[in-house]
């Protein structure tokens, strides 16, 4: 396969060759009213996240065979001379992993790496998008043409499985790097193919459109050297298909420069969404501020002129090179996009660590990172973090994105849950998560904790009493807090009570008012001694300031008694599924222990609080019938500190009475014609139908319910116009566990369908367990094929 948009990274260095025009030149320049953004849906207001999905393994049963994107030479196992990665997955929530030629790992265990061909692989990844709020998975489709077609065909199936049991979004993201006859064949693929999946109730929509990206027209690159006619043709074919075309574009689209060849501007305007590359161009924070100011903020005005949304791509850094500064980079990266007002946020990538740019899990130290072969885990830089970190980092950036946390430039998120130990007498304050009463205009409660004196918290004018509050992240016994305001400021008095707090909701005074006087004479700083009350959460209260009418801060700093905090309670264990309604979802798990006494526990899904107990059980209510979720246990102490999660559970609710249960699941077929695919026997439109190939039975259509199911009942439609004259199909039902071994539910028969009486065939049978519902048809009356519009399942 030619070179992809992974391994195309030439970097150009921001501002190289720019020309960059304001945001007023270019509303001037184009002449055109712009049109509001569109409203929200599956990638608009969303964060959506690259996914390859395109390693393999010997033994996974994937039709392309070997080590699929793991080596150079898939047919040998990969090993520091033989790879295609420069970062290593953490393998501890994969059920199987295939052993490979590394040395064994720090720890002394086996280097195992896994494939995404194992549906629990999948299924994995999909859970994380769950957990860590990645809205919508843009699936990457190459060239299906060649010997990857049937590999990336399944993928594409086994993706909207996972989808569909977490709750995420998925779209098809075509790749045309490589693709020679991609102007024809492009089109074959999505008609005979790729549109069923957009039956799907996962499969994303944006302005009630089903949703395809297009990725790579216009880059100055010998792997795309399409012209702009076919490329116009095609992004216009897509639009006239009823969908919302998204176009993977260079970086530098707007000008035709750099990576971006001359002469496609028509084309680039004529997509619904523009998200612009940048892997590899940029490497530091200054780097990302200059494309901010050159190249973002007049793409925004270019797309917002035109009435196109504005996707740009966001990304972690390169692990291996170094770029990331322990999370530092992605978050300005995120900010940058935010501030600047973009319609949706598209991060490269969730699974690459081909090139070292993965969000997903990833080792976190040498012990879990094959030995002596330089491989960098995630505390490259000396600085500790978990192996969620990333996504972590995400799911703070989407709910940024979204306006549920306020728009900061200091990271919130640590890298490592709780926090990491501060070195012993340090400041407990510095980059940890603020808030405050009130902020006057861009002198938000981070500027406090941020390490620039220049920089200034600042509350409303004219409205005492103000407050201003700093997480530690866990409990200490504060001994001491500083506080500063720029050095060049004239002397003030203000009036500061310290009060502090284990949950962040009931608080105790630690320090009663009085008159703080920050004196330039004195460097404008504060310290107030304090007798080690041990408090998470530290609030300073404003009564007064002779200077201002407002409470000001350009510097906290917050010292512990002992330097170390109290220890935080052992994870609750065991955690286990014991009940299950169509709207609850029960819970049992073993106790923490906690030196101090434990308080309590929460339970999670995701990372949302959806209950809290003082005992090791707990019912979820208010869930959605016929949903997956899946939960996690924490345990709080007396002293406000928080443990580890438990281990996860997954756990789909039980379907509503009467519900049909096959409606928008995956589907499968022994053979379709035209567009006549599977997926159009669930997608509740009688209208559309399945039909198998002629003249060639016998053929079969099935449904896979997501879990074992109590099943009682099938019906089997045809469309209801009079147009469909009666046929009488001679039919059976089957099912299985496993989706391999089919037992015969139904026996054989002549089912007659008629238009008479709504062209419906309805089989009821003794209540059985099972999750595939198959379908085998041997004979038809009314055309040589088998023919469903509609197949139905439902519990009795």
């Amino acid at each position: 396969m030619s070179v992809s948009r992974r391994g195309f990274v030439r970097s150009v260095v921001a501002g190289s060759a720019l020309a960059a025009a304001s945001t007023t030149e270019l509303f001037t320049a184009l002449g055109t009213p712009a049109r509001a953004a569109s409203p929200p849906g599956d990638v608009v207001g969303k964060v959506s996240v690259g996914y390859q999905g395109w390693f393999s393994c010997p033994g996974d049963s994937a039709p392309i065979g070997g080590w699929w994107h793991w080596s150079r030479d898939r047919f040998q196992p990969p090993s520091p001379t033989n790879t295609t990665i420069v970062s290593w997955p953490d393998m501890r929530e994969y059920t199987h992993g295939y052993p490979t030629a590394y040395p064994q790992l720090g720890n002394g265990q086996p280097a195992t790496l896994f494939s995404s061909y194992d549906q629990q692989t999948v299924d994995t990844h999909f859970r994380w998008m769950q957990e860590y709020g990645c809205d919508t998975a843009a699936l990457q489709r190459f060239n299906p043409f060649g010997d990857e077609g049937p590999t990336r065909d399944a993928m594409a199936q086994k993706v909207r499985s996972a989808a569909e049991r977490h709750g995420r979004k998925f779209y098809l993201m075509y790749d045309v790097t490589g693709w020679t006859n991609m102007q024809a064949e492009l089109k074959t693929d999505w008609t005979t193919k790729m549109s069923a999946h957009t039956a799907s109730t996962a499969y994303a929509r944006q302005n009630g459109k089903p949703v395809v990206c297009i990725w790579g027209f216009g880059f100055d690159d010998p792997g795309r050297p399409f012209a702009p006619a076919p490329c116009l043709e095609v992004v216009n074919w897509f639009k006239a298909q009823g969908c919302y075309v998204i176009g993977g574009v260079p970086t530098h689209w707007r000008q035709s420069i750099n990576d971006s060849r001359p002469g496609f501007l028509d084309v680039y305007h004529a997509f619904h969404m523009i998200s612009p590359w940048m892997v590899g161009r940029a490497r530091t924070l200054d780097e990302l501020d200059s494309y901010y100011t050159n190249v973002n903020v007049p793409d925004q005005a270019d797309c917002a002129a035109r009435g196109i949304d504005y996707q740009p791509c966001v990304m972690p850094g390169d692990l291996s090179a170094g770029h990331r500064r322990h999370g530092d980079f992605y978050w300005r990266h995120l900010y940058n996009m935010i501030r600047l007002g973009a319609q949706g946020l598209y991060v490269s990538m969730f699974d690459e660590f081909n090139e070292g740019n993965q969000i997903a899990k990833t080792a976190e130290t040498q012990a879990t990172s094959p030995s002596g072969v330089g491989i960098r885990a995630l505390d490259e830089d000396g600085v500790a973090c978990s192996a969620d970190y990333y996504l972590r980092i995400t799911a703070d950036g989407g709910r940024m994105l979204k306006g549920q946390l306020a728009l900061t430039p200091v990271r919130p998120t640590p890298p490592v849950v709780g926090g990491p130990p501060p070195t012993p007498g340090g400041n407990l304050a510095a980059g940890r998560p603020t808030a405050a009463s009130s902020q006057n205009g861009p002198y938000p409660a981070a500027n406090a904790v941020d390490a620039n004196l220049a920089s200034y918290w600042e509350s409303v004018n004219g409205s005492f009493p103000q407050w201003w509050q700093v997480d530690l992240g866990a409990s200490y016994g504060v001994g001491r807090i500083v506080l500063r305001l720029p050095a060049g400021w004239p002397a003030r008095t203000q009036t500061i009570a310290v009060q502090g707090s284990a949950d962040g909701a009931s608080y105790a005074t630690i320090a009663p008012a009085a008159g703080r006087a920050f004196d330039p004479a004195t460097g404008n700083t504060v310290t107030i001694a304090l007798p080690g009350t041990a408090a998470r959460y530290v609030r300073l209260a404003v009564s007064a300031n002779t200077a201002w009418p407002a409470g000001q801060l350009a510097q906290v700093e917050v010292y512990a008694a002992t330097g170390q905090p109290d220890t935080p309670p052992t994870a609750p264990g065991s955690l286990s599924v014991t009940g299950r309604t169509a709207s609850s979802v029960s819970l049992a798990w073993t106790a923490s222990v906690d030196d101090v006494g434990v308080a309590g526990y929460q339970v999670r899904q995701g990372g949302t609080v959806v209950a809290t107990v003082t005992g090791t059980t707990a019912t979820v209510s208010g869930l959605s019938p016929s949903t997956a979720y899946t939960f996690t246990v924490t345990a709080r102490d007396t002293a406000g500190n928080t443990s580890a999660s438990s281990n996860a559970v997954t756990a789909t609710t039980e379907p509503p009475a009467a519900a049909n249960l096959a409606r928008g699941r995956p589907t499968a077929e022994s053979s379709h014609v035209q567009g006549y695919a599977s997926g159009n026997v669930v997608d509740g439109d009688a209208g559309s139908y399945w039909e198998s190939a002629n003249s060639a039975f016998p053929q079969w259509v099935q449904v896979d319910l997501g879990a074992s199911s109590t099943v009682g009942r099938v019906v089997l439609k045809l469309p209801p116009s009079t147009a469909w004259a009666s046929r009488t199909q001679t039919l059976a039902v089957q099912g299985s566990a496993d989706g391999a071994t089919f037992a015969t539910v139904v026996a054989a028969g002549g089912r007659t369908f008629d238009p008479a009486t709504g062209n419906q065939v309805t089989l009821s049978f003794s209540a059985r367990q099972t999750r595939y519902v198959r379908i085998t048809v041997t004979g038809n009356t009314g055309w040589p094929a088998g023919q469903l519009s509609e197949l139905e399942v439902y519990a009795a």
